[in-house]
């Protein structure tokens, strides 16, 4: 019987890596299943039912635990022992597994400035990790790197192009370095996940990857995509993996064909399945809706690969996590970011005199540039739109998302201006851009604002010729993070704009640390050209992006 169940568990480990080649993620050449398969796989019914039965508050700390002997080893003796309760099974985890602590930030001496103190929390945050160890999610990455903190201990994809915002001269090699780490992603997986950790390789997350690049030589950026052309290629590659075989109504994969002839993309993942971080909680989705199960699982990863987990604009009745549908969604944040992606490697291929390239890739985004336009724009709303490709109707959506065509200069002028005003009328709240509208309790909604969302919405307006607006938001975030601070003595994940206090919601408690908030407050410190951020004058950021 135990060669019959080891027989099962490596056929399913087999369908879960064929799962992830088919979300257009390559092994590396040389990788034994076991290097790259999430907890849930390998560790099979102890991990399942360790999550189910909850035996830490917060899943992650299971799907993180670090191995203290051989797996094999580990399941064999549980098979052998079970069924446990739960203190055994409480006791037999903790028996065989390592759990790391999060990111310890330390409180500052009384009186040290924000910006001295965001500067003392850069080492505290940075990680090296050369090496996983056998067993562990983690994955091993060439060169030192930035994590977010708090129970975040591995790098995140778009999370690090804020944090990189703040990263000064004198960081240059540390900036290039995470740049290194996703190229070395994109080369060993076909592209960058959602994070380095196993049970994120069957997704991504906000493509801004070219725009991390684009930091290593903001005044010439086309000669950094240059450099980079490759990756930013196979990036463009795994987002249009499929496009030959889409049709309107059947989409492939991240690639949506409508009935116009038009392309453009949704939010996926490789896998259907409950998340390994949030097992149990995804269990409890799945079984208050009336959808089967699977595409359930898969419209809850599709939102975790947005980083927006989780928002109103995913769900059908705008209020339920149960009425999830993410992949139905073609939303405005990830098609202006691969609009940019294509004028960047247009750009690159420019510099590395490809003529042939810059034509084709200049064409893709020109079509694209239209298709946000025309599709994603809802003059009801003044402001860009999530579309549902299945009904061909537009959400309604008043998000910070409708906002991203100004950030990559996808949009039209005259919509440009007609952002702005439903920016200062829904959107511009006491402590900066809020997320969206309705308040459901969940994380990216009312009445929480985030950094990226701050940064994207100051550098859209500027370059827009709205610097007025941009001032504004500027200001009234760092105002509210240095109150924050102040009081509190910490950097947080996300505030409540619209009270400008420490945000709350979600699947987890408020964490802090924080990369992203740390990045964007001093890049926003710095247009405000004060050492504290706190003149009224401003200088617009400079727009490193097409």
């Amino acid at each position: 019987m135990q060669m019959t169940h080891f027989r099962i568990r490596r056929c399913v480990l087999a369908l879960v890596l064929l799962a992830s080649a088919c979300s257009g993620t390559p092994q590396k050449s040389g990788e034994t299943p076991s290097d790259t398969a999430p907890p849930s796989v390998l560790f099979g019914d102890l991990y399942t039912d360790a999550a189910k039965a909850r035996i830490h508050p917060d899943t992650k700390t299971l799907a993180d635990a670090v191995p203290l002997r051989a797996p094999a080893d580990i399941v064999a003796d549980y098979d052998r022992q079970k069924p446990m309760s739960e203190t055994a099974m409480r006791n037999f985890f903790d028996a065989n597994f390592r759990i790391d602590p999060p990111v310890k930030t330390v409180a500052p001496p009384e009186g040290l400035s924000l910006r001295d103190h965001i500067a003392a929390l850069w080492p505290l945050l940075t990680r090296t990790t050369t090496a996983a160890e056998p067993g562990s999610s983690r994955l091993a990455l060439p060169e030192p790197y930035v994590v977010p903190g708090g129970r975040f201990t591995e790098i995140y994809y778009w999370d690090s192009y804020f944090t990189m915002l703040g990263l000064g001269p004198d960081q240059a090699g540390l900036r290039r370095s995470m740049v290194n780490d996703f190229a070395y992603m994109i080369r060993t997986y076909g592209h960058v996940p959602n994070g380095s950790r196993t049970y994120y390789l069957s997704r991504s997350q906000p493509p801004f990857f070219y725009l991390m690049v684009s930091l290593l030589s903001p005044d010439d950026p086309a000669r950094a995509w240059a450099e980079y052309l490759p990756k930013l290629k196979a990036e463009h590659d795994f987002w249009m993996t499929g496009e030959a075989d889409a049709a309107p109504g059947a989409p492939a994969l991240r690639v949506v064909k409508l009935a116009d002839g038009s392309v453009l993309n949704r939010y996926y993942d490789g896998r259907d399945v409950p998340r390994d971080e949030s097992y149990g909680e995804d269990l409890a989705v799945a079984a208050g809706s009336s959808r089967p199960k699977p595409q359930v699982y898969r419209d809850i990863r599709a939102a975790a690969e947005s980083g927006w987990d989780f928002s109103s604009r995913w769900f059908v009745d705008g209020k339920s996590l149960t009425t999830i549908h993410t992949t139905d969604i073609l939303p405005p944040d990830l098609n202006s970011l691969l609009y940019g992606l294509e004028k960047a490697i247009a750009a690159g291929c420019v510099v590395a005199d490809d003529p042939a390239c810059a034509i084709t890739y200049a064409a893709k985004a020109d079509a694209r540039h239209a298709a946000i336009n025309t599709l994603l724009w809802n003059a009801e709303t003044g402001l860009y739109d999530d579309l549902d490709w299945k009904t061909g109707i537009l959400q309604g959506h008043v998000t910070a998302a409708g906002l991203y065509p100004l950030f990559t200069g996808a949009a039209d002028d005259a919509k440009a201006a007609e952002v702005a005003s439903t920016t200062r009328e829904h959107l511009l709240q006491q402590g900066g851009i809020v997320t969206s509208t309705i308040n459901t309790g969940q994380q990216w909604d009312a009445p929480n604002g985030w950094a990226p969302l701050q940064w994207m919405s100051v550098t859209g307006f500027c370059r827009y010729g709205d610097a007025a607006l941009a001032r504004d938001i500027a200001q009234r975030w760092v105002s509210t993070v240095s109150r924050v601070y102040d009081d509190t003595g910490r950097l947080l994940e996300k505030y409540n704009v619209m009270d400008a206090v420490p945000g709350g919601g979600g699947e987890y408690a408020l964490q802090d640390g924080f990369g992203w908030t740390n990045g964007v407050t001093l890049a926003l410190m710095d247009t405000l050209n004060e050492p504290d951020g706190g003149s009224a004058a401003f200088t617009c950021p400079v727009v490193t992006g097409p």
